[in-house]
């Protein structure tokens, strides 16, 4: 119910936000974008309130806050154009942060830490090399970038791992997060860097990234049944 609730407000200010800023109100788009990323910050609040394992629960909690942040600076960047770069590499910073927090919750998780490691630098390398290959981009935001997708990346193996070795509502609902969350920045960056804005783009990036997060929000919920 309370999911529900909060996923119906989420899709009405994530819809919002995207007309806003396509007309080009970045304000208002700014606005609107923080109100929807609260929505997944509130069911992630509310379900860990009753929660009777904060290590992990917390840490979860604090990295869609950690989003919440890095959502807004990352549409600051359309407001102070002057500073643009700038603030968008500081909103990067920022997920990075998030991403590294999820991968302290889930990483104690695992029972392939060494696969999953491996796994995630190899992985990484392909897609980057694949990414390298159809944007334009300065070689500071290159290198970051390859250091942003390898947290998400290694992020994505320690929960896929986790589902196998696990299979619960906990493990799988967090790791599709994760996965849409990665599909989601992937997207943003081939359409940020690749030359050519698509609107269709970014429709499907934003849209990703709020059921990923959403997803991971309401894991916390699972990972409390479990407990039960």
């Amino acid at each position: 119910m309370i999911q529900g609730i909060f996923t119906a407000l989420c899709a009405a200010f994530v819809i919002s936000f995207l007309y806003v800023e396509y007309k080009k109100k970045y304000v208002a788009a700014v606005i609107l974008k923080g109100l929807a990323s609260l929505s997944f910050v509130a069911v992630g609040f509310i379900f860990n309130m009753v929660s009777e394992s904060p290590k992990i629960t917390d840490m979860i909690f604090a990295g869609l806050v950690i989003g919440f942040i890095a959502d807004i600076l990352l549409n600051l960047r359309f407001v102070f154009e002057k500073k643009g770069q700038m603030i968008f590499l500081v909103g990067i910073l920022v997920f990075l942060a998030g991403h590294i927090v999820y991968l302290i919750a889930v990483f104690p998780l695992s029972a392939y830490k060494i696969i999953s490691v491996i796994a995630g630098v190899v992985l990484t390398t392909a897609l980057m090399i694949w990414i390298l290959g159809r944007i334009t981009a300065k070689p500071a935001f290159k290198a970051f970038g390859v250091v942003y997708l390898g947290a998400i990346m290694l992020l994505n193996c320690v929960a896929i791992s986790n589902v196998i070795t696990m299979p619960n509502f906990f493990t799988i609902d967090f790791a599709v997060g994760a996965v849409l969350f990665l599909v989601s920045d992937i997207l943003l960056i081939l359409n940020t860097f690749g030359g050519k804005f698509r609107q269709g783009l970014r429709n499907a990036n934003i849209g990703l990234y709020y059921a990923g997060q959403h997803l991971i929000a309401t894991s916390i919920l699972w990972f409390v049944v479990n407990r039960l």
